[in-house]
């Protein structure tokens, strides 16, 4: 693959970022670092890859998040990140450990996405 499909590659992978379809993206993405991986790129593009991998994985993490919180929120008052982990490999097939998971409803809260706290080990629902 020469420079310039690739670029155009990670270009339509960033589109489908801010359409929100995060799974879509990370196939283009992962199908791109094998490439990288074969090929001679230069430093900035495949900086740029290895950052577009890293956040369209955040953002489906916090997706997913955000639906499974929205699920649980109404019947409990709270959820520790343990079990919270479960619920996600269970019904989404997303594996985090406990402080990834922390840090991504972090990110969460400070995008004012969700009104929640941090306890201790726990997500407490406001």
């Amino acid at each position: 693959m020469n420079t310039e499909e690739f670029i155009k590659l990670l270009g339509k992978a960033q589109d489908l970022m801010g359409e929100e379809k995060y799974r879509e993206s990370l196939d283009i993405l992962y199908t791109l670092k094998k490439i990288e991986q074969q090929g001679d790129f230069d430093y900035s593009l495949t900086h740029k890859l290895y950052q577009l991998i890293s956040n369209s994985e955040s953002l489906l993490n916090q997706s997913s998040i955000l639906k499974e919180l929205k699920n649980i929120s109404n019947k409990h008052e709270s959820i520790s990140f343990d079990t919270l982990s479960k619920l996600l490999k269970e019904d989404y097939n997303i594996t985090l450990e406990t402080g990834i998971l922390r840090r991504e409803i972090e990110l969460l809260i400070l995008r004012n996405k969700i009104p929640h706290r941090i306890e201790k080990d726990k997500l407490i629902f406001s």
